[in-house]
């Protein structure tokens, strides 16, 4: 086997454990059994996941615990009581100074003032130019993705799955850029059918083996809208830019779905540095309202 190949399958490895980890999140996790999830030896296997994931088990389990809470926070009237009990910490007092020494905000403040509520405000005042919404193509075209299906809150598991085997196809590079698209509106979609894939921009001629799959993004023109903040916080200004930019600018939204570019790594910068470009297919702009493209 080759040293990529070594790589990939240790990478693959530990991403079982991470999806183990998604779907587990309430329950008690203990060390012995992940080493199994992972089919690495008991002794070892931990010091493996922490020097290849960058941080300890206990850190990822507190970091996706703590994003569902973002996320209940940003997007639920929810208790922080019963936040705190769903995230697994025996008191509220003990999981606001985690909440604030990951998100620097205690979770009240953070549901008052996180970064979702200069669109909520946005949104209540019908304010189409309170941010800068930039239209232009993605100028990119075929992708190496992996589909997701699911909450569109745990697009993580392809990700890793993605990153994994792109390192076992010889498809990796310092210039890669990580793209995830959303097929289904999460309003209206029940959660467990939601589409979603976690995409890699490849050359056209690319050979690609499973899990794999080739998928052409849009190639008109995007409204593009640069988040900063955790993606929990995201969904107001999706809202803003569908309910008030849209109708606003007097461009269509396009047949194709919404593509998400993510400038930075969730684990080298704290949530609330996160920067993602959301991207919305537009129609051609000589198209009217109502036309067929």
């Amino acid at each position: 086997m080759s040293k990529s190949s070594t790589v990939a399958n240790y990478q693959s490895r530990l991403n079982r454990v991470v999806e183990f980890l998604y779907q587990h999140l309430d329950d008690e996790l203990r060390i012995e059994d992940l080493a199994e999830v992972a089919h690495l030896s008991p002794y070892h296997w931990h010091r493996i996941y922490t020097a290849m994931q960058g941080e300890t088990v206990a850190v990822t389990i507190k970091r996706l615990r703590l994003e569902r809470a973002a996320n209940s926070l940003a997007n639920s009237s929810t208790s922080v009581s019963d936040i705190a009990l769903a995230a697994r910490y025996s008191s509220t007092e003990a999981f606001s100074r985690a909440f604030k020494d990951r998100y620097l905000q205690s979770p009240a403040a953070y549901r008052i003032a996180g970064s979702h509520n200069e669109y909520k405000n946005a949104n209540l005042l019908k304010d189409s130019t309170r941010f800068d919404v930039q239209i232009r193509p993605l100028h990119l075209n075929a992708c190496a993705s992996v589909p997701h299906r699911g909450s569109y809150m745990q697009i993580n598991h392809a990700m890793g799955t993605l990153m994994g085997a792109l390192a076992e196809q010889g498809l990796m590079s310092n210039a890669t850029r990580m793209l995830a698209i959303f097929e289904d509106d999460p309003e209206i979609t029940p959660q467990e059918h939601l589409s979603s894939a976690a995409c890699v921009p490849i050359e056209a001629a690319t050979q690609l083996s499973s899990p794999l799959v080739r998928t052409e993004l849009y190639s008109g023109d995007y409204a593009m809208l640069r988040y900063v903040g955790p993606y929990a916080d995201m969904q107001d200004a999706y809202q803003w830019l569908y309910g008030v930019w849209l109708p606003a600018s007097g461009r269509e939204a396009a047949d194709a779905p919404n593509v998400e570019e993510y400038l930075n790594n969730p684990q080298e910068v704290a949530p609330t540095e996160l920067e993602t470009m959301m991207c919305l297919p537009l129609r051609s702009e000589n198209t009217s309202l109502g036309e067929s493209k």
